[in-house]
């Protein structure tokens, strides 16, 4: 099928980016490949796929301005020395643990027959346009039988200079079907990062789903692992795990160039600031629905009920810095500017 070329000059408005400067935004739509490539100043910067099997739509791979690569090559492109756990954690997505009862976040080829109905899955329905630097799409919130409970019309706004790239995820979901998210950890934005971004272990772990599943993180060959987190708290390495942060922030070294991975809450989205849902293992996720999940201390559940035809919006911006660190004054100064006005 033909590919349809989109290129638009974005001005720049990232903190440490010359202002005036203009970045140049190129959308590549392949529809053949189900996927559509983005370019940032002439440079690959990741692409939006939605094959038929993946039970939800992705960001993947992303790279830095300088080209590495930040996200992990497992399932679709296995690189040496990955970890192959949680197949479900691909690039950057968006889905959750528990709407009606269905586990949308766990969803993978690997959940076998008998288990699918207690799973749903996100179905790509349409691209809805490609300009102006904003990618808008459309998809089905469905249970195994594919009926219709929520669509969702997403925005990505991307960005970018020299020694950055950046991208806005605004979810907008619709009720089909009376629908009820209930506080389950797994959700609702997710990045799983290449193993240079990992925290450097000496023994396996082991993780439990919403569902009782447990799945063992091997130890790893910690040759060139070096990630920490650190957040708008001040907490930092596991600590950050189940807090309720502006922002938070995974550094690490990949190839010899410092790489920070900022992402930041809306104001606009519900129960900001939201839980990190951040592992030492590679999974980097943000949860505004997490609620007495991570935080049993809480006195009333973290709930969203929504009747047909009302809806609930979502909101996140990913940031990727190259050849140094953010600082925290950096990054605060970055969460400020986001959400500004919100």
């Amino acid at each position: 099928m033909k590919k349809i070329l989109y290129i638009l000059p974005l001005l720049a408005l990232l903190a440490g980016c010359n202002a005036g400067n203009k970045a140049d935004v190129e959308f590549v739509r392949d529809d053949a490949a189900r996927k559509v490539d983005v370019n940032i100043n002439g440079a690959y910067f990741t692409s939006y796929i939605y094959p038929t099997d993946m039970e939800k739509q992705s960001l993947w791979p992303i790279l830095s301005a300088s080209g590495k690569e930040i996200t992990r090559g497992f399932p679709l492109a296995p690189r040496a020395f990955e970890s192959t756990d949680h197949p479900h954690h691909v690039g950057l997505w968006f889905n959750f643990g528990d709407v009606n009862g269905l586990d949308f976040w766990n969803n993978s080829y690997a959940i076998p027959a008998e288990r699918k109905p207690h799973y749903g899955s996100v179905v790509f329905d349409k691209i809805v346009s490609a300009q102006d630097g904003k990618l808008v799409t459309q998809a089905n919130w469905v249970d195994n039988d594919g009926k219709v409970l929520m669509t969702e019309l997403t925005t990505f706004t991307f960005d970018g200079c020299e020694n950055m790239r950046s991208v806005v995820r605004e979810a907008k979901l619709t009720a089909v079907e009376p629908v009820k998210f209930t506080e389950n950890k797994e959700g609702m934005l997710g990045l799983r990062v290449d193993r240079a971004f990992q925290k450097p272990s000496n023994r396996p772990e082991r993780y439990t789903d919403a569902n009782g599943i447990v799945t063992e993180v091997a130890t790893v060959n910690n040759e060139g692992v070096c990630g920490e987190y650190v957040n708008s708290l001040g907490d930092k390495g596991d600590d950050v795990w189940s807090k309720r942060a502006e922002w938070t922030m995974l550094n690490g070294t990949k190839e010899g160039d410092d790489i920070s991975i900022l992402v930041l809450d809306s104001k606009s989205n519900p129960n900001f600031p939201g839980w990190s849902h951040a592992r030492g293992y590679g999974l980097f996720a943000l949860n505004n629905m997490g609620g007495r999940a991570f935080d049993k201390t809480l006195a009333e559940p973290v709930e969203i009920t929504l009747a047909p035809g009302q809806s609930v919006t979502f909101t996140y911006k990913v940031i990727v810095k190259d050849g140094g660190f953010f600082t925290s004054e950096e990054a605060a100064a970055q969460a400020e500017a986001f959400n500004k006005g919100k």
